[in-house]
């Protein structure tokens, strides 16, 4: 779907979950009225990948907001806060990042995302057969809320699930979160780790199988757009991203290399005009206006000093560059603006930007996915260095990968340099267990265990689901008087 369309479905959409569950989400109309209707069930698809764009998810916490500065990728913030560890108090208010606060934004606005996916789904389970009379876009319709519903689920989990889950069989049996498949407003249990995700790869399964008409899609002819939808290629990539989390690297390795070998894009080697390397997007969501959106933010010359910056040392420290010279484009100033004056330096992929790009999955990661999962030493580091290469650096600077602990440390490397501003390092080190100093960090900190397991919002431990309810509730029923007679 064209860009201009979301832009006019996004100044329809309304705010609140209420209203939307029950209403047409550019009308009033009633939401049985609306889904008597092809656009009415195009338009809601659409209407959530326009939420996803507000600030307290994708528009800015879970890319390049709280998610980068858990990892101290900024050494300023726009705020002026400077106390780095105050963004670690997770369980008390504060008057710096207030990361509680924060957090609890995020939970609040994915499930009602959620809700709406489930909304959708509900009524295509009423309607779609009479309402969707081409096979296609009945099919497109489902799969892509059913993708949605996993991959926000998904990131719901990353956070609040359980570190290193591949790596520790205790912490699978956590429960973390619920999963929710119902539009209404009752209250679900926690569900274990490894119960979130089942459900997670079962959406993804039935979303597959639902956009396998796309499966010739080539995501490197911009004239359809599909990289701005949960399309056939980024559904696969979200399996492997899966799969490579839970440790199941065989799937993971066979859905990453599918990526690579179908979807028609190929490594940039230049980012001249284009830091977000958007020839490399297998799904993202497009903002209208975004540099005017995020110029309280990024924004280049005389206002870098009051935006998310990083010293030059610290540029360079991330990087392994020396100065401003550096092989890597992604050090570049094709990629990061530098202020020798200032010392300081800013990402361009927010500043110079024309599409409106916040990028979700792109290509490098299923090369990274592939070098993880691999048993062979060769194949996994043949994957890594593609990449770098493409970046600029010589094959006489490849890396090998001979232990798992120089795959993972080349790893670590690559995703902070690839996904500076995207939101993914953190995920990564939390996925791997890694704690420890962040030696790019100029103040020193360390990450700890406690740092990587998001606290439940209070709302959900106050109003939420507990065995102790549900006994209750259910002994409520049990002496209700019978109405039968």
């Amino acid at each position: 779907m064209k860009k201009f369309l979301y832009i006019l479905i996004g100044a329809l959409v309304l705010t609140s979950c209420e209203k939307w569950l029950d209403v047409a989400p550019n009308t009033d109309v009633p939401a049985k009225e609306l889904f008597t209707t092809e656009n009415g069930f195009v338009s809601s698809l659409a209407g959530l990948y326009i939420v996803m764009t507000e600030e307290d998810t994708y528009g800015k916490n879970l890319t390049f907001g709280l998610m980068d500065q858990l990892v101290q990728f900024y050494d300023k913030l726009p705020d002026g806060t400077s106390d780095r560890n105050s963004i670690y108090v997770y369980d008390s208010e504060t008057n710096t990042y207030n990361t509680k606060g924060v957090l609890a934004n995020v939970w609040q606005q994915q499930y009602h995302t959620i809700a709406n996916a489930n909304n959708l789904l509900k009524w295509w389970d009423q309607n779609a057969e009479t309402v969707l009379v081409d096979a296609t876009t009945r099919r497109m319709v489902r799969g892509e809320a059913l993708a949605l519903r996993a991959f926000l689920h998904f990131d719901l989990l990353r956070g609040w699930g359980p570190m290193n889950y591949a790596g520790n069989d205790k912490s699978r049996a956590m429960k973390c979160m619920p999963y929710r498949t119902v539009a209404d407003h009752s209250k679900q249990p926690l569900l274990p780790a490894e119960t979130v995700l089942r459900h997670i790869i079962n959406d993804l399964l039935e979303a597959r199988q639902c956009m396998e008409y796309e499966k010739d899609l080539d995501l490197s002819d911009v004239r359809n757009d599909r990289q701005y939808r949960f399309n056939y290629h980024a559904i696969n990539a979200t399996l492997a991203r899966v799969y490579n989390y839970a440790g199941i690297k065989d799937s993971a390795a066979m859905y990453a290399n599918q990526v690579i070998k179908e979807c028609g894009l190929t490594l940039q080697t230049s980012n001249y005009n284009d830091p977000i390397l958007s020839k490399e997007l297998i799904c993202g969501l497009s903002m209208h206006e975004l540099e005017d959106n995020l110029s309280d933010y990024f924004a280049v010359g005389d206002k870098l000093n009051t935006k998310y910056y990083l010293k030059l040392s610290t540029l360079n420290a991330l990087f392994e560059s020396v100065g401003s010279e550096s092989e890597d484009i992604r050090a570049q100033g094709t990629a990061m603006y530098r202020s020798n004056e200032l010392q300081n330096a800013m990402s361009l992929k927010y500043v110079d930007n024309d599409q409106g790009i916040i990028p979700l999955i792109r290509l490098p990661e299923m090369y990274y996915i592939v070098c993880e999962a691999s048993e062979d030493d060769k194949v996994a580091a043949t994957h890594i260095n593609t990449v770098r290469n493409k970046r600029g650096i010589s094959k006489a600077k490849d890396v090998v990968c001979d232990t798992e602990e120089n795959r993972l440390n080349a790893l670590s490397r690559e995703y902070r340099k690839e996904f500076y501003g995207e939101g993914q390092y953190f995920w990564f080190l939390k996925a791997h267990g890694i704690t420890g100093p962040l030696s790019y960090c100029s103040d020193g900190v360390t990450l700890v265990a406690e740092n990587f397991v998001f606290p439940l919002p209070d709302a959900e431990v106050q109003y939420g689901w507990t065995e102790e309810n549900e006994q209750k509730e259910e002994s409520k029923e049990e002496s209700a008087p019978s109405n039968m007679n």
